[in-house]
């Protein structure tokens, strides 16, 4: 996937890209907590399942979840909000009710839905923040889990609370469940953007700390290969 000069000079002002590469301050450093295993384990079956996580800016959290063993697919895109406009430019105004999300599709005998949930809230996104991640500001930028079956949305809501319960953050968990309306891939030009572009000044600041988080803390289900969607 190749940018034309023009699309990434709107990019440079638009969402996902309001920070510069210098350090953070306190209010925006991300910080990585390796959350607790669940106590509520997914039974799935055997079939390939699917899952919306939305954690701020999707560029990270798809690249994050390209390197799980066990996932087949990774898509960014638009959850929540009408089709008329779920683009780029108009959910980054923050008022068309859209969270920047990622699409997951997994094989459970692999990984599992609370597998996930683990990765996602200890290098993905941060559970206390409210409409936020990292430098990114605004609702469409806010943590929430969409499960898309009745074992993922149970397993969600005990995860949560073993998150609140476990003292690992000294703020309360903000993420929330939310019912699964629609979802809308993004543009061609957002998807798998940190393979495309491993040299972008937000991708090198903001979301490969994260893929190197998951290397670290979960050995056993990273892979180096990039899942392409």
């Amino acid at each position: 996937m190749r940018l034309s000069a023009l699309v990434l000079a709107f990019a440079a002002l638009a969402a996902c890209q309001q920070t510069s590469t210098a350090a953070p301050s306190a209010s925006v450093r991300e910080r990585v907590t390796l959350a607790p295993v669940a106590v509520r384990q997914a039974n799935e079956g055997k079939a390939l399942q699917t899952a919306i996580f939305a954690g701020g800016c999707f560029w990270g959290i798809e690249g994050v979840f390209s390197h799980v063993r066990g996932v087949t697919s990774a898509v960014s895109g638009y959850h929540g909000g009408s089709r008329a406009n779920a683009t780029y430019d108009r959910v980054s105004r923050g008022d068309t009710g859209h969270a920047e999300a990622v699409r997951v599709v997994y094989d459970p005998a692999k990984v599992r839905y609370d597998q996930l949930l683990r990765v996602f809230f200890s290098v993905g996104a941060d559970p206390t923040l409210r409409n936020r991640q990292g430098p990114d500001v605004g609702t469409q930028y806010r943590a929430a889990l969409v499960p898309l079956t009745p074992e993922q949305r149970a397993v969600a809501a005990a995860y949560l609370a073993q998150l609140g319960a476990s003292g690992l953050w000294r703020a309360p968990i903000a993420t929330r469940i939310e019912a699964y309306q629609r979802f809308y891939p993004a543009e061609a030009d957002h998807q798998d953007f940190m393979r495309a572009h491993p040299d972008h000044p937000y991708i090198l600041r903001w979301d490969a700390p994260k893929v190197a988080a998951l290397r670290r803390l979960f050995p056993t289900i990273y892979q180096a290969g990039f899942i392409i969607r």
